[in-house]
């Protein structure tokens, strides 16, 4: 599958959806209807596609990003903000991509009571619900997966940020920052 194909899923599943940032699994669940209707081949290339993006985004800028909004991020946290980010569509994705810090004009920094994270978990595992609701089997899907994405690096990628220092995280992500560092 390629990108474009890709994202075209997602914008279809984010069409239905009212408020993607508040509700990415809504988007999970509309995009596993969606892939639902695919052949067992596109939806495993779907999975190849975005665990290419996951091995994309997993840079130190985005990983300092995802700490400033959810208050922290552990690996697993960073998985799932970036599943997140999936959601949120291609242009939110692409920008965030070029400069991390332009997430500050998506994420709104008075989060509600009980407020758990910016987390898309559900969208990391669409691919595989999909496949094993249209087969009844889900181990195909991870064999040709694992067969086409790349492994994703020990180390993530640039220049690695502190995500304890406060006036570090202020230098590459001013706006975020601003958002989310108490004065």
């Amino acid at each position: 599958m390629d990108r474009d194909r890709f994202w075209g899923l997602v914008e279809e599943a984010r069409a239905s959806v009212d408020d993607t940032v508040a509700d990415p699994d809504g988007v999970a669940d509309a995009l596993a209807k969606v892939l639902g209707a695919e052949r067992a081949e596109v939806i495993a290339g779907f999975g190849t596609e975005l665990a290419r993006l996951l091995v994309e985004s997993y840079r130190w800028d985005l990983w300092a990003a995802a700490y400033l909004i959810n208050s922290g991020a552990s690996e697993d946290g960073f998985d799932s903000f970036r599943g997140w980010l999936i959601a949120q569509g291609r242009e939110v994705w692409d920008a965030a991509l070029a400069d991390p810090d332009s997430l500050a004009d998506v994420v709104d920094e008075d989060r509600p009571e009980g407020f758990e994270g910016f987390d898309g978990e559900g969208m990391l595992h669409v691919g595989s619900h999909a496949y094993k609701n249209a087969t009844g089997d889900e181990t195909a899907y991870w064999k040709a997966v694992d067969a086409e994405a790349p492994d994703t690096p020990d180390v993530p990628a640039g220049e690695e940020i502190d995500f304890d220092d406060s006036d570090e995280l202020q230098t590459h992500l001013p706006r975020l920052a601003a958002l989310y560092l108490e004065a």
